[in-house]
């Protein structure tokens, strides 16, 4: 991976962090794009530490806050001449309702719209660097999931689980249509299920929900960090799959994902609407590829 410039999200615990640790030991450049710039600078420093590659670089990006989301890619393009891999790891579960400074659901926005208009922002000079990647994380829980687009913003009834697993099935849908139209760009868009994690995920959320994490994240249901990162670290770096496009992975194999994701109308009707909850006043929104 040297010579090849790496953006990560949510990279400062966990599986992004793990991520960000995996590549940087096979050379790579990493940005660490997140929440908290103090959180990633520890991250960055235990990171260097652990590879002697100091070739890292901690950039603020809050997925709550889009003009921090677009404020990390402006960096990005101004930093760097090339970006070869984007993993779009971010996410939360939530399990009260909750609207971000940009007016969406936040578990909506974070887990999906964030990752939909970096991408966007960062596709043309992913393109230009091809050959290029674009892992986005999504989970078993799509399964379950539910696309409502007369109601994506979960206004009449808001179950956090539910609201999960629909932000999972938008992260298959964009990915099999960022896919679709990326052919022939030399970028390949890919997606993955990393397996029930042990980790701190979900245990925000009040002492019900801080629970039921515990238990689902216990052995030997969950695996550790560093374990689940690693079919997006392949997918990020493995030459096996450096020609491997619009497909779902769990354990870096092949598997088929829901019925409903492969439902091509719901791909480009969630591509659309989100490109018009991303519209600023006055902006003609243009669509990734």
């Amino acid at each position: 991976m040297k010579g090849r410039v790496c953006a990560i999200t949510g990279a400062s615990s966990g599986l992004g962090y793990e991520t960000a640790l995996a590549l940087a030991r096979q050379g790579a450049t990493v940005a660490l794009l997140c929440r908290s710039e103090a959180r990633g600078a520890r991250a960055r420093a235990r990171i260097a530490t652990a590879t002697g590659n100091g070739d890292l670089h901690v950039v603020h990006c809050d997925h709550a806050n889009l003009d921090t989301v677009r404020a990390a890619a402006a960096q990005l393009l101004g930093r760097f001449d090339t970006l070869h891999v984007l993993v779009n790891n971010a996410g939360l579960i939530l399990n009260q309702r909750r609207i971000t400074v940009d007016g969406h659901e936040e578990t909506f926005q974070v887990n999906h719209l964030s990752a939909f208009v970096l991408t966007d922002l960062l596709l043309e000079r992913l393109a230009a660097s091809a050959p290029a990647r674009v892992v986005t994380v999504s989970s078993a829980a799509h399964r379950a999931g539910a696309l409502d687009f007369a109601d994506l913003a979960s206004l009449r009834l808001y179950d956090g689980w539910s609201v999960y697993a629909r932000s999972k099935l938008a992260n298959v849908l964009f990915t099999y249509e960022l896919a679709r139209r990326l052919e022939g760009t030399g970028v390949t868009a890919n997606t993955l299920h990393p397996g029930v994690v042990r980790s701190g995920f979900g245990h925000n959320n009040g002492r019900v929900m801080q629970a039921f994490m515990t238990l689902t994240q216990l052995p030997p249901l969950a695996v550790s960090p560093r374990r689940g990162a690693r079919t997006q670290v392949w997918l990020a770096a493995a030459p096996e799959v450096a020609e491997v496009s619009g497909r779902y992975f769990v354990r870096r194999r092949v598997r088929r994902s829901s019925r409903s994701s492969y439902d091509r109308d719901a791909q480009r009707r969630l591509w659309e609407a989100s490109e018009r909850l991303l519209a600023r006043p006055g902006d003609a929104p243009d669509a990734p590829g």
